[in-house]
């Protein structure tokens, strides 16, 4: 075990390749802790406070890297390099048609068989005054998983001493190619149990409608008067499982969310989760354009770890994202980045308690 001030780590696992995968363990002065590993930067724990000052782990995950290399239903992974889903693993771009790994029924998921979360990432600790972190980097090259051009990436988690998980986002290209990232953690803000009775604010007034492979149709449709709509705080099981096609498409929501942004690309408050058992609230800040809003329909007890079996509902996730098949749609927000751009954004998690 090494340690900075703020900063522990040590041997996770080993991959089949001989990788040695190292836990960054990041405690801030509130005494509030948050793991991440060098593959897939996955977040495996994060224990925040609740409203009497106890701390829980709110994330789901693995105490071992086996189920991480296999498994995983990208538990805190980070996801590339395309997040979401690209209608039949196909897209054009500049002329040229290119065919990706196909890894959800007819579609693309995530970045492919062997996404960013299936990715060794190359890690640099680091602590300053907003708190400590680790920057992974990760070169994917020409043709990774059908992807074109060599892209440089790099992701800084840091977990402010405020409570507040800063992900920012780096990539450059030297050829065209979609870029899409995002991170995929599972959170339950009671830390056992499921996520029905979270009340969920989600700040937008449409979402990308799907089909029934879940790819967006092109419509964006409003939320408003449907079981969609959480501009005011809804429980997340208090419409789950109304009458509605959407809903049907999904097994509950999997949906894309258009956040309503005054300014494309400014930090905006995309979603707030309230819990009142434990006083937990999580904000989630983004500049994309959408937010993923998943309720874990799939998660069917088939997975267990750090003590628990993760049944259906036991967690939920906020992925900000662009929209899905973005390359597919030339009506929504590019994912495009040339030679000569920088890919930046930056998402927050931020932990309160009421």
């Amino acid at each position: 075990m090494t340690s900075t001030a703020a900063i522990t780590q040590r041997l996770f696992g080993t991959t089949p390749a001989g990788d040695q995968i190292t836990e960054y363990t990041l405690t801030n002065a509130k005494g509030s802790i948050a793991k991440i590993i060098n593959f897939g930067g996955v977040i495996t724990e994060l224990h925040v406070p609740d409203s009497r000052g106890q701390l829980a782990d709110v994330a789901l995950g693995f105490e071992t890297l086996e189920p991480y290399l296999e498994t995983s239903p990208f538990f805190g992974a980070l996801i590339g390099r395309v997040g979401n889903r690209i209608a039949k693993g196909k897209f054009t771009l500049e002329g040229v048609d290119y065919t990706l790994a196909v890894n959800n029924g007819v579609n693309h998921l995530h970045g492919g068989v062997q996404g960013f979360d299936k990715k060794v990432w190359h890690a640099e600790p680091f602590d300053d005054a907003q708190g400590p972190g680790v920057k992974l980097s990760l070169l994917s090259s020409d043709g990774d998983q059908g992807y074109p051009g060599n892209l440089q990436v790099e992701v800084t988690y840091q977990f402010t001493h405020e409570d507040a998980l800063v992900v920012d986002y780096r990539a450059t290209t030297d050829k065209a190619t979609p870029v899409n990232l995002t991170q995929h953690s599972y959170f339950n803000l009671t830390g056992q149990g499921d996520i029905l009775n979270h009340r969920m604010q989600i700040f937008a007034d449409h979402i990308t409608a799907v089909d029934d492979t879940q790819i967006p149709t092109g419509e964006l449709m409003p939320v408003a008067g449907t079981p969609f709509d959480f501009r005011t705080p809804h429980r997340i099981g208090e419409r789950i499982n109304a009458d509605h096609e959407q809903l049907r498409f999904g097994l509950g929501y999997d949906h894309n969310y258009v956040i309503n942004q005054a300014q494309y690309k400014a930090l905006t408050l995309a979603a707030r989760v309230e819990e009142d058992s434990s006083g937990r609230v999580l904000e989630v800040y983004t500049q994309e354009p959408g937010v993923q809003f998943y309720s874990g329909n799939f998660l069917d007890g088939s997975h267990t770890g750090k003590g628990k079996t993760y049944h259906q509902r036991t967690g939920f996730c906020l992925e900000p994202q662009h929209h899905p098949d973005s390359v597919n749609k030339p009506q929504f927000p590019s994912v495009i980045l040339q030679p000569g751009e920088q890919y930046k954004t930056r998402t927050v998690f931020k932990f309160l308690v009421k």
